[in-house]
């Protein structure tokens, strides 16, 4: 793992230390975790200017603050399902850092009087984090008792509300929210769920303080954020960068490219592509103009000899596939776009394709139950915009693509 900044620096922070997941280890260098009251947490979380790792961004001390303002006794649930293929960064740090997490999940959990904690992961974290737990508990650091729940291999297993859901029992898929989970969630208590990575960054935080967290990123995004960096490049792996870091660097850290490239999707399979350009920085008001944001942290590199539509169809169909059964435009309408997209890549051209796949694009945008709809149709659309030379050729028979057949990109 590799840590690097916007001003090319070395920051160790998440993935700092020996990255053994013991708890020795852990104590030895980070200390016990300090208790912090509710208004002291908001306070320190808006002061720190932490948003949500997970893939939305939103401001952490909102969500804390919308907890507290509920009343009752919440529940805190720490996320670390990670259904996007493309992404691997929650695994490893749930692999490396458990203890931050942990030490994260119990600072919110005792700051906003929870009885009940929860930490939901892939089957392959379960383990470990038993194990970690277990090594807590003798060790009488916890006070909030945590619940390990494994998530389903699934896409959508992440999303809020189907997390929430699977803690409760219920089947992992996302959920209308009538009522927000913040006011309603798990057992109809008001309930905080935050992605893993978020956790690992408050520990750290209520540690050294709001200023040591702004000295990395940018003011308007300040902190380190994790990025799973694959595709073409010569050492895919995580990468621990500030907010703000060219594009070009984390393709550096993990090794450098292996070909040209052509193209970058960021944000995972619900981001968008971007040119290959190494000086885009990687940030959500710099990358706003061009229609994406760093969501997750994932950078997949695509090569010039890769079909770029071709790709793309591949990833939607795969998304058509990971639907959770519930509303129309994900059992109709993305099995359709996927297929429309399809022909296209393939050389399958007829008149009005393009037409055809933006159309469909936009009927299922915002009509979903979810953000899953709204999430593939921005991936698709930003393909249609970085491959457009590609659109036109696949339109008179040919493709662009310098090497011959479509192999695909390591994820």
């Amino acid at each position: 793992m590799t840590t690097v900044d916007a001003s090319g620096g070395v920051r160790l922070r998440l993935l700092a230390g020996d990255n053994d997941g013991r708890l020795d280890t852990h104590l030895g260098r980070h200390g016990r975790a300090p208790v912090l009251n509710a208004e002291q947490l908001v306070e320190l979380l808006r002061a720190a200017g932490l948003t949500g790792r997970g893939g939305a961004g939103f401001a952490t001390w909102r969500k804390v603050e919308a907890v507290r303002r509920a009343g009752g006794t919440p529940v805190v649930v720490a996320n670390g399902a990670e259904g996007e293929p493309a992404s691997g960064k929650d695994r490893a740090l749930l692999a490396y850092q458990p203890h931050l997490v942990l030490d994260g999940l119990q600072l919110a959990a005792g700051a906003l009087g929870a009885r009940t904690a929860h930490l939901h992961v892939a089957a392959a974290s379960a383990d470990g984090v038993r194990a970690a737990l277990a090594a807590r508990r003798g060790a009488g650091l916890d006070r909030v008792p945590v619940t390990v729940t494994v998530a389903p291999l699934s896409f959508v297993a992440g999303e809020e509300s189907a997390v929430v859901a699977a803690v409760s029992g219920r089947p992992a898929v996302p959920a209308d929210k009538l009522v927000r989970i913040t006011d309603s969630g798990v057992g109809g208590a008001p309930t905080l769920v935050q992605n893993v990575e978020t956790l690992a960054h408050l520990a750290l935080i209520a540690r050294h303080g709001p200023g040591w967290f702004r000295a990395a990123g940018t003011p308007d995004e300040p902190g380190t954020f994790l990025a799973t960096v694959g595709g073409a490049v010569r050492a895919p792996g995580v990468i621990e960068a500030g907010y703000g870091v060219p594009l070009g660097d984390l393709v550096d850290a993990a090794g450098g490219a292996t070909a040209p490239l052509q193209a970058v999707l960021l944000g995972g399979y619900h981001g968008g592509w971007v040119p290959a350009r190494p000086g885009i920085e990687v940030s959500r008001a710099a990358l706003t103009p061009l229609g994406v944001s760093p969501g997750a942290g994932v950078v997949l590199a695509l090569p010039a000899h890769v079909c770029g539509l071709a790709e793309t169809a591949r990833i939607a169909g795969y998304l058509a596939g990971e639907v959770a059964g519930q509303c129309g435009p994900c059992v109709n309408g993305l099995p359709r776009l996927a297929a429309t997209l399809g022909d296209l890549a393939h050389h399958r051209a007829r008149p009005g394709l393009p037409a055809e796949v933006r159309r469909l694009a936009a009927l299922v945008t915002g009509r979903g139950a979810c953000r899953h709809p709204d999430g593939t149709a921005r991936m698709i659309i930003s393909a249609m915009r970085a491959f457009e030379a590609d659109v036109a050729a696949h339109l008179a028979g040919h493709c662009r693509a310098v090497a011959s057949g479509h192999q695909g990109v390591r994820r």
